[in-house]
Formats: C-alpha cells, structure tokens, sequence
C-alpha cells in the first residue's frame, strides 16, 4: 500500500491537470474586446468606416501604432517546441499548452497581453523570417523552449534586425533571476562577487546565458568553469562542442564535475536530476552556494544537501522550497518595463537592473499578504529567503520600473517617461492585479 501512494497521487496530479485544461472554454486563454460594440454608432468606429481614420494616421506616423492599436501591450510568444521543459523535443502542437501558460504569467502578473504561436518548423531560418513578419503586430517577442544551439542564432539574428523587444526566456529569464539570488546569496555569506569561483553544471541555453549574465554582474572569467555531460569545457576539447560552449573553455587539468567543485563557492545547476551528490559538495569552500535549478526535480535536494553541509545556501526552481529562482520574477516586469517605454531592445544593462533590483527588493521588509500567500509568519532577508517570492506584487514596480529606467539611459527607449509617476502608476497596477486575481 504505501509503495504504491506516489503512483495514487501521481495519477491524481495528472487527472486534474487534464481536467483544469478541459474544463470550460477550453485551453487557459481568449480574446476580449477593450471598446463597445453594441451599438451601429459603435461598429461604424471599431470597423468600417471609422477605422479608416486611425490606418491614415499610422500610414502617415508608423509610431502611432502604439497608440490606436494593442501593439504596444503585445507579446508575441514564441515557440516550435523543441525544447520543451522537463519534455524535450515534443513538436509545436503539443508545446501549446505551455505557451498558453506562458501568457497566463505575462496577463497575471505584468498585465502584458500575448499572442501565444506554435511555429511548426526546426529550421531556424524559418523561425527567425516568421518572427520578422511578425513585427508589424506585436510590441515584443519572447522566444520559448527552442532547442540549443538553434535558439542562439535566433535571438541574436532578430536581436540585430528588428526594432522590438526580443527575448529567449529560457536564457535570460534564468539568468536574471539566478543572478538575482546570487547577489543575495554573496550577501548573506559576506562573499565578494568578484572573488567567488563559480561552477556552471550544464551548458545548455540557461547555463551559457547565465555564465554571460554572471560575467556582468561582476564574476571575474578565470573564476568560471563550465561542465557539461561530457565533463570540464576545456580549451582545446572537441568533443561535444559548439561555438557557444567553446567562449567558455578553461585553460584547467580538471576534467570532471568533482574536481570542478573541490574549493567551488558556487555551483549552478541546469542539468538533470541527481546530478550532484552529497559527497561533491563536501569539497566546496565554507558556506557553499548551491542552486539546484533543474525541474521537476533539482539536481541535489535541500534534504541531501544539508546531509552533506550544514553551511550550504541552498535554492531551486521549486515552490516547496525556500529560495525558488522561478523565471516568473522575470519576464511580466523585464517585457512591462520595456513596452512601456517602448524599447527598441532588451539590452544588458536592463537585464542587469532587473537583477539587481530583484536582489534589492529582497532585502526590504515583506508585507503581511506576501507571507499569507505562502503560509509562512514571516518571512526575513537570510539564508532562506535570498530572492522575492513570485507572489509578491511589489516585483512588478521595482523590476519594471528599474528596466525602463536603463532602457532611457542606454538610448534604446522611444518614450521617454517621469519615473516617480511611472512607480505610481505600477503600484497601482500591482494593487488591481491582485484583486483581480483573488475575485
């Protein structure tokens, strides 16, 4: 009886995620109307003739696009599902329910519109020509569980090309929010970003993008070693390489994942379940960081962890544990924050702000509703609680409002805007957010 609970409550889990998708209008998203059309006086301005006023003024100004259409609340998500989280490569069909999800995430927590589009095909060429036609729609575009390497070219070919927002989640998403908790992380152990020896396991599209990200945040190259399946990136290994592994080769003798960790203050892991073990951590530095991403299951639990080091800062991608680096801190706030002063790009300086200000948040006194949410007493700035909870509203404004103001810096915002009045109008937007969300 008891061996057989797990697979009871298993099959439970997969029942109502069945039902939950059925139940109803089918899928989790449609499309509403934002202006009347009950009356003849209504149609005739939403549709023939009245919308003719408003395509001669953009034919006119391309700009006031933003204003006369969704365009500059609308995110494209999109995916040919070749990577899809946890499921590999399942085809874009059968990703359309994780991009559904995804723009469940962006309306419920940035108040971000989206378009979600499944594109069946492999071809990265094809992909990045449908993302460019795309443009004339669309305020941003979040690429989605597109496979390594492929997902590289994508994004940096539209990154070049178009004049909006484009972001590959699976990347920088990480990255930014890892980042964020390892600023934390430093922190509470009194370690110096620029002095920590820092261990990637894995280098896929989040362990790369998020070595680069670390790279900004002040972690010193010679510090970083890479581990893929295949062991230590070296200089001058062939196999299993690309050229986006190889911009992180070591000159090292090391060769495996625990001669990578022996005196480590950090490891990343976006790898696979049980790729670390108790006994490879016992080689870390004093008060190790251990940030076991891989979902569902880490690479090494809490529980194993501790076993082997009582000093270790531990996170996850989990919600059942303290510490969960969930790229929902992310994405809503980085694409609220550039849409709204209409960026022509997600550069890294943004990215960079929106960790450090996620890294800030952390350290300001969480408001009763965040800790009822979680039921948790309270919830305090230290080992277990280096990072904002996903829940907590006040992400929104400090995250988006930190993106804007680096965008208007580094020159790439169309709209210039006042940002203490932009703080207010977040606050308040945080506020109907979570009312809408409890009614």
């Amino acid at each position: 009886m008891i061996a057989s609970q797990p697979l009871l409550v298993r099959k439970s889990r997969q029942q109502d995620a069945l039902e939950y998708h059925r139940m109803g209008r089918k899928g989790k998203i449609e499309v509403i109307p934002t202006k009347p059309c009950c009356t003849q006086d209504d149609l005739s301005l939403a549709y023939t003739p009245g919308v003719a006023e408003p395509c001669r003024e953009i034919a006119k100004s391309p700009e006031l696009s933003f204003e006369f259409t969704a365009r500059g609340n609308l995110v494209a998500v999109v995916s040919n599902g070749t990577r899809v989280l946890g499921l590999g490569n399942i085809g874009a069909l059968a990703g359309k329910p994780v991009m559904e999800g995804k723009a469940v995430l962006f309306k419920r927590f940035g108040d971000v519109d989206v378009f979600d589009l499944e594109v069946n095909s492999e071809n990265p060429e094809e992909v990045i020509r449908f993302c460019q036609l795309l443009e004339p729609t669309v305020g941003g575009i979040n690429l989605e569980d597109i496979k390594t390497p492929d997902c590289f070219v994508i994004e940096e070919t539209l990154r070049k090309t178009m004049s909006i927002p484009v972001m590959h989640d699976d990347q920088h998403g990480t990255a930014i929010v890892s980042g964020a908790a390892l600023l934390g992380a430093l922190e509470v152990t009194g370690k110096r970003i620029d002095a920590v020896r820092v261990v990637f396991l894995g280098a896929g599209a989040a362990g790369l993008a998020s070595a680069a990200h670390y790279l900004r945040l002040g972690v010193k190259r010679e510090h970083i070693l890479m581990v893929d399946t295949k062991g230590v990136i070296y200089a001058g290994r062939a196999e299993g390489m690309n050229p986006y592994k190889a911009r992180f080769s070591s000159e090292t003798p090391l060769r495996t994942l625990a001669e990578a960790l022996r005196g480590a203050d950090v490891v990343v892991g976006l790898s696979t379940k049980g790729a670390l073990t108790p006994d490879m951590l016992k080689g870390m530095a004093p008060r190790p960081i251990v940030f076991a991403l891989a979902n569902p299951d880490p690479e090494i639990t809490p529980e194993d962890a501790r076993s082997a080091r009582d000093d270790v800062i531990m996170a996850t991608g989990r919600s059942d544990y303290p510490n969960q680096v969930n790229n929902v801190l992310g994405f809503p706030f980085i694409f609220r924050g550039a849409l709204d002063v209409r960026a022509r790009a997600i550069d890294e300086e943004m990215k960079v702000a929106a960790s450090h200000a996620l890294a800030a948040l952390a350290k300001e006194p969480v408001p009763d509703s965040v800790c009822q949410a979680y039921r948790l007493k309270t919830l305090q700035f230290g080992p277990e609680y280096i990072i904002p909870k996903p829940f907590d509203p006040r992400a929104l404004v400090w995250v988006a409002s930190a993106v804007a103001r680096a965008a208007m810096e580094t020159g790439v915002a169309r709209n210039l805007v006042d940002l203490e009045e932009y703080r207010k109008g977040l606050e308040a937007l945080a506020k109907k957010l979570v009312l809408a969300s409890s009614s």
